[in-house]
């Protein structure tokens, strides 16, 4: 088995615009959730975290935003080079294009800036987009495909977005409060990240660490509903464990998909007990920035990688007392710890679990 290394290149989000500024302002307990005058289908009000100052075409500008983070952190020969490809992580992409193709813009802006014709892929699976080309990258590389992988999870808000988790019901009236009693809905938000994936770390000018495994599943419930026996999630999360020779108590953290509905959250609380993760740190970073959907596999495990760059463990924003009925560890207040080894898990619509396992890298 190849060794697989991986390193954040851009965190864009309504919370910061680079890593740094998102490091302090969770460790400041800022949310970057505002509301929004008009945004809902009769134009009422709604919470949610927005980009600010993105041009008219918002897709490519925060796209171009990304692409420019990469320029500054990987040399353009590695990535002009027939050897690296580029997975799109997004649900709905450029929106404005509908309907036309709405992929068809961000694939030919990679392609132009990198001259990388036929290297270029759109992963779409709703909201476990992120960690499943996270996943899809690594396997490129483990197969001998490429030699590194640039992984870009870009998500915007649109009217289509806006109205139609609305007529779910599912929408929080302020700030998520993910896995606590009192939660009653998600908190939408967009956001552009990027994370290069590697067989070699020395393409890397900072902090990295190494992908150890990763799988899915499919809970083949309901198009919307998730098991109520958190059967996906828990088989995605034992496989992706016994892909290694890491143990489940080896798992110091976990980075939940957490996006403060009734069922979701309930939902991972029981995977995570069948998994014997229930004493496990973990948190949910959707109070932060809102669930970003295809970008936020992406935007989360950088987060993860921050949590080890850092050794501290980032407290669950809007959490106050544990509202699942089984017991869970959620982190409550910022803590200084060794983050060696992370599990980042994902849950979305139409049944999808996705998972990764990462280590802290000693080399």
């Amino acid at each position: 088995m190849k060794s697989i290394y991986l390193s954040t290149v851009s965190l864009i989000s309504s919370l910061g615009k680079n890593k740094e500024e998102h490091h302090q302002q969770i460790l400041s307990n800022h949310s970057g959730i505002k509301i929004h005058e008009g945004k809902g289908f009769q134009g009422e009000n709604l919470s949610m975290g927005w980009i600010e100052n993105l041009n008219q075409n918002r897709a490519i500008s925060l796209l171009n935003l990304i692409l420019n983070d990469l320029d500054s952190y990987i040399e353009k020969s590695i990535l002009r080079k027939n050897h690296t490809r580029f997975i799109i992580s997004t649900t709905k992409a450029e929106m404005s294009n509908f309907p036309n193709d709405t992929f068809d813009g961000l694939i030919q802006c990679v392609e132009k800036r990198y001259d990388a014709q036929n290297r270029v892929y759109v992963l779409s699976n709703a909201c476990i987009s992120g960690v499943l080309a996270i996943n899809t990258a690594a396997d490129y590389i483990q197969f001998g495909l490429c030699e590194h992988c640039v992984v870009i999870g870009i998500d915007l808000l649109w009217d289509f977005i806006n109205y139609g988790f609305q007529s779910l019901f599912a929408v929080s009236s302020d700030i998520c409060k993910p896995f606590d009693e009192k939660r009653n809905g998600i908190s939408i938000g967009e956001a552009g990240a990027c994370i290069v994936l590697s067989n070699d770390f020395n393409i890397f000018n900072s902090f990295y660490g190494q992908y150890l495994s990763g799988s899915c599943s499919n809970d083949a419930n309901h198009i919307s509903g998730p098991s109520r026996t958190g059967e996906g999630l828990y088989r995605s999360i034992k496989k992706t464990i016994e892909k290694t020779t890491i143990s489940a108590q080896e798992v110091q953290f976990i980075s939940a998909h957490g996006t403060a509905t009734i069922f979701n959250d309930e939902m991972e609380s029981i995977a995570f007990n069948r998994a014997e993760l229930q004493n496990v740190p973990l948190n949910s970073l959707k109070a932060y920035f809102g669930h970003t959907f295809g970008a936020a596999g992406v935007l989360e495990t950088g987060i993860c990688l921050l949590s080890m760059e850092k050794n501290i463990l980032y407290r669950s924003l809007g959490f106050e007392k544990l509202g699942c009925t089984h017991s869970i560890n959620v982190i409550s207040e910022h803590k200084q710890s060794e983050v060696n080894v992370v599990l980042k898990t994902s849950s979305g619509f139409g049944g999808g679990n996705a998972t990764l396992l990462l280590k802290k890298s000693k080399v």
